[in-house]
């Protein structure tokens, strides 16, 4: 014997039930998504005050000196910085190093 059902599909109860788990669901990882932008900007600028750095670094083991505080040479030159002198992800402040070669500041 079968048994049919006049109306296949699922009832009230059951959607509000998948419906009610989704949102405990969403609740859940939303945050987690996107509640890391913060701690990515700020990743990323540490990264680019090691890149800057080096690069400060290797100008000046080829030329000799420190490059400008304000870097406005050695990020006019492509071969240090062929996409352009980044800026800090979290505030848009331009990077500045000291007279020894060191990112001044962005401690995030």
């Amino acid at each position: 014997m079968q048994r049919r059902f006049s109306h296949p599909g699922f009832s009230l109860v059951e959607l509000m039930a998948v419906i009610a788990i989704l949102g405990v669901l969403a609740a859940v990882i939303l945050p987690r998504v996107t509640g890391g932008n913060d701690s990515t900007k700020i990743a990323a600028c540490h990264t680019y005050k090691g890149d800057i750095e080096i690069q400060a670094e290797l100008w000046m083991h080829n030329l000799g000196s420190w490059p400008a505080s304000n870097l406005a040479d050695i990020g006019a030159d492509l071969n240090y910085f062929p996409e352009g002198l980044p800026t800090c992800p979290v505030d848009a402040a331009a990077y500045t190093i000291d007279s020894s070669g060191r990112v001044i500041g962005h401690n995030h």
